[in-house]
């Protein structure tokens, strides 16, 4: 039986299908004698990415029969999305060259997997197909994923690979593999997110009225992020300024997988992936979980004191001496342009001002704080 109509475009024929398993289970050939496609649901929206998905099924081969199973993402061109038709026209060029759907694909294309520093790993990619000029199809490899309680010997542990893999030699050479073009960049995503959609709301003084926010944004917070809102670029030349290394562009806890078959942690989601400021990637380690509110930002002060340390261990493994105060104050502004200053909670802004919703924004504002103290503190 072969149910893979979930799938639609994305969807491979039977005999390519069996080439993709006999890849995977490390056999000559396959006789395929079942396959189902099923949608892998998630919780948080991506403006490039169009379905994901599990295939799934048996094949006999000449050892006998064995199941398999793949995930498949299908990305696409933001101009597809809903969203896109809330950018103005004059904008809509530089929107779609600054999120560029082909990243992932480009990044699955090449040899990464064989470059990652010791302690990391990401799905084998047994396809890479483009669907039209606008989408393709990933069939990555399933990792079966393992519940891994992120406490903050597991984050100071991420912190020292994602360190190496910042400056790894052996990596360097595809820090641009996802967008060769340069399209993307710290100022691209300040004059296009932040300058047309954050700045403004920070100045609407009638966001600051809705329930939601004021019960967790004082006049102090919301006096302090305004102004450093103005100082925007500045910070972006200061950031342009700093050291460079390769960065995994979004190293939040769900992009790094605990799989039950390997001690590595996974890589997953390269549609940031490029050059940035050493740091960079503890950014999102440190805040991702505090923004969803499910880790308190009380702990912040801690856990980025532990990462710190063992971010700037990981670049000194691979021979990186970049001093671990330009890593604090070049993650400081990152958390500022990423975490801060969009830090209003926009998403629950349109719902009922519930309890829940109001100690996300709770978590979020302390957070906010943490930044802005943070960035005074590590100024020259």
């Amino acid at each position: 039986m072969h149910d893979r109509s979930a799938l639609g475009s994305a969807d491979v024929d039977d005999a390519r299908l069996a080439v993709l398993v006999a890849d995977s289970l490390g056999v000559a050939e396959v006789k395929l004698l079942s396959s189902r496609a099923d949608v892998v649901d998630y919780d948080i929206d991506s403006i490039t990415t169009a379905g994901r998905y599990r295939v799934s099924g048996r094949a006999r081969h000449g050892r006998g029969e064995a199941g398999f199973s793949f995930f498949v993402k299908v990305v696409q061109s933001w101009g597809r999305h809903p969203a896109f038709g809330f950018v103005p026209e004059e904008m809509r060029e530089f929107a779609l060259a600054s999120v560029p759907f082909e990243a992932e694909p480009r990044v699955y294309r090449s040899d990464l997997a064989e470059r990652l520093p010791p302690g990391l790993t990401m799905p084998r990619a047994y396809a890479v197909i483009d669907l039209d000029t606008e989408s393709a199809a990933l069939w990555l490899e399933d990792v079966p994923v393992v519940a891994a309680r992120w406490d903050r010997t597991a984050l100071a542990r991420a912190a020292h690979v994602l360190g190496r893999l910042a400056a790894s030699p052996r990596v360097r050479p595809l820090a641009t593999v996802a967008d060769p073009g340069q399209h993307r960049s710290l100022r691209t995503y300040v004059e296009g997110r932040l300058a047309l959609h954050v700045v403004p709301a920070l100045h609407d003084g009638e966001i600051w009225r809705h329930p939601v926010v004021a019960a967790a944004f004082d006049d102090t917070l919301r006096r302090d992020l305004v102004a450093a809102a103005d100082t925007l670029p500045a910070v972006v030349a200061e950031l342009e300024s700093m050291a460079h290394g390769t960065a995994h562009g979004d190293a939040c806890t769900r992009n790094l997988l605990v799989a039950a078959d390997r001690p590595d942690l996974t890589l997953i989601d390269f549609g940031f992936w490029g050059p940035q400021p050493y740091g960079f990637d503890l950014g999102q380690l440190l805040l991702g979980e505090v923004q969803l509110g499910e880790r308190p930002a009380a702990a912040l002060p801690d856990d980025e004191h532990a990462c710190l340390a063992a971010y700037v261990d990981g670049l000194r493994v691979e021979g990186c001496d970049v001093d671990i105060a330009a890593v604090e104050r070049s993650l400081a502004l990152v958390m500022l342009l990423f975490g801060a200053l969009p830090s209003l909670p926009f998403e629950l802004l349109d719902a009922p001002p519930t309890p829940a919703a109001i100690e996300i924004a709770r978590q979020r504002a302390a957070a906010a704080r943490f930044v802005l103290d943070l960035v005074a503190s590590t100024a020259r």
